[in-house]
């Protein structure tokens, strides 16, 4: 009776607690999974007991580094050791694990136990604070970006040198912060240097260091970049600006993963990693003898390409949201929003500057805009920031493309055509149909008008009959994920051949 009872004591704490609990036998098959572990992971228990683990929890430790493994193998406890699992939605949650082992009453290990917590309120306040970004808040909802951050814990957990690509102002650092925040080295230093903004003597200083005496003004030792980096993160923007002189430099360093301070007669080991960023053609920049192919082939071990902001119009709805939100806190200031035309403006506009150019324009709104929402008026003619004017920018996108991402924008922004199809039910062709498919998500959730249902059906009739029946193409083409499309057949109890 004192077993049971103690037994039921411990399962109702544990049922109570806000931490995630699971455990597992030596099969790594689950045995126990709590009701916060449920919460967070958006998994029911039932789904979950009996299954291995790593089928469970989508997690950055899964393939590398799996903190309950460690513990099963040497019995030592891990605590709070940063990571993130992906919810059924497929949302990346920040989590801080602990681990223990289960002994059985002769002292054997017969599974373990791990525990995680929801840090997605701290990661939410960390942003309001410092204004940074990691990998599960990066702000994108395109196929192509979703595609990069599914393949950033792959290159994270490599360790090789890689190349990131992209227009300026695309947010290669950012990219490059994140694969170092998910990696096995996150605790280490993340050093960066704008390879493009220092001459070849100044650059070659910043990077190696100097000894007392080195030249004239070096009253001192000074580390260099690689020394800051230790067994972290060394970043090289713009890499595609240095000279033939220093990048026979680098390629050394990249081989022997050795390095020597301006001044000194001996060399130091570069323990960390190396990643690079350029805007410029690397391939062409070969072809024509101004790169080495040898320092090429050293970095582009892995290579990840970000898009233009303008191959990406579903993402422009959530970017001003997050940058106005930004800016409010910033600024303590209380802008509500955009108006749909304003919106309108911003998504057939070519963007050459990308999200940079985005957030600068939110934030000259911030100086013109007191109050209210930000409309056309704040923003002024786009022409005077990049050379592109509203009138130009139409040439590149048609309506539909940009009724396209109305359902990526956030409660309240609406491109203007979606807004009045919705609104009014006047009939604007095929754009209204497609924008009040992606319109009412939340309409789908709470409950919907006649009218937009009907619309809503249609929409996706046509788009199945049209991509023959294939879900998946058909939910591409109305340029929305296949588990939306699933989630509105369901709502409007559609029923399409198989």
């Amino acid at each position: 009776m004192e077993v049971i009872e103690k037994s039921a004591t411990t399962e109702a704490i544990l049922e109570s607690i806000s931490d995630g609990v699971f455990t597992v036998d030596r099969n790594w098959n689950i045995v126990y999974f709590n009701r916060a572990a449920e919460s967070i992971t958006g998994i029911q228990r039932t789904e979950a007991l009996a299954k291995p683990c790593s089928e469970v929890f989508r997690s950055s430790m899964c393939e590398n580094g799996c903190p309950l493994r460690q513990t099963m193998d040497s019995g030592i406890p891990i605590i709070n050791r940063a990571g993130f699992i992906v919810d059924t939605q497929g949302n990346r949650i920040p989590v801080s694990v602990s681990t223990a082992v289960l002994r059985n009453s002769d002292g054997e290990i017969v599974g373990g136990a791990e525990t995680f917590r929801d840090l997605s309120e701290m990661e939410a306040l960390r942003r309001e604070i410092t204004g940074r970004q990691r990998v599960g808040d990066m702000v994108s909802r395109s196929p192509a970006m979703r595609r990069i951050f599914d393949f950033l814990p792959v290159v994270a957990s490599s360790g090789s040198t890689f190349l990131i690509g992209g227009e300026t102002g695309t947010g290669k650092e950012l990219l490059a912060r994140a694969v170092h925040d998910i990696s096995p080295f996150s605790a280490e230093p993340f050093v960066s240097v704008n390879c493009g903004a220092l001459p070849d003597n100044l650059l070659e200083s910043e990077l190696f260091g100097y000894r007392k005496g080195a030249f004239t003004g070096a009253w001192q030792n000074k580390p260099g970049r690689f020394s800051l980096a230790g067994k972290g993160t060394l970043f090289l923007d713009e890499i595609g600006e240095i000279s033939q002189a220093m990048q026979v430099q680098l390629l050394r360093v990249l081989q022997e993963r050795k390095f020597e301070p301006l001044g000194s007669t001996s060399s130091e080991l570069f323990s960390g990693r190396i990643m690079a960023a350029t805007h410029r053609n690397l391939e062409q920049m070969v072809a024509e003898g101004q790169f080495r192919q040898d320092l090429y082939y050293r970095i582009n071990v892995v290579r990840l390409e970000i898009p233009p902001l303008r191959n990406r119009l579903e993402d422009i709805p959530i970017l001003v949201e997050h940058f106005i939100h930004r800016f409010n806190t910033l600024q303590a200031r209380n802008i509500e929003g955009i108006t749909p035309d304003c919106l309108d403006m911003l998504l057939t506009h070519h963007w050459p500057g990308n999200i940079r150019e985005l957030e600068n324009v939110v934030e000259r709104a911030f100086v013109t805009c007191r109050h209210g929402l930000i409309g056309i008026e704040h923003i002024g003619p786009l022409q005077f920031i990049s050379g592109h004017s509203y009138s130009e920018g139409k040439s590149h996108f048609s309506r539909t493309e940009a009724a396209r991402v109305t359902q990526n924008a956030p409660a309240g922004v609406k491109t203007s055509a979606a807004a009045r199809a919705t609104d009014t039910g006047q009939d604007t062709g095929q754009d209204k149909d497609i924008a009040t498919v992606l319109a009412a998500d939340q309409a789908a959730d709470n409950g919907m008008s006649s009218a937009v249902a009907r619309a809503q059906t249609e929409a996706i009739l046509h788009a199945l009959a049209s991509n023959g029946n294939s879900r998946v193409r058909a939910a591409a083409a109305l340029g929305i994920h296949k588990t939306t499309l699933h989630r509105k057949m369901r709502a409007l109890d559609i029923k399409a051949p198989r």
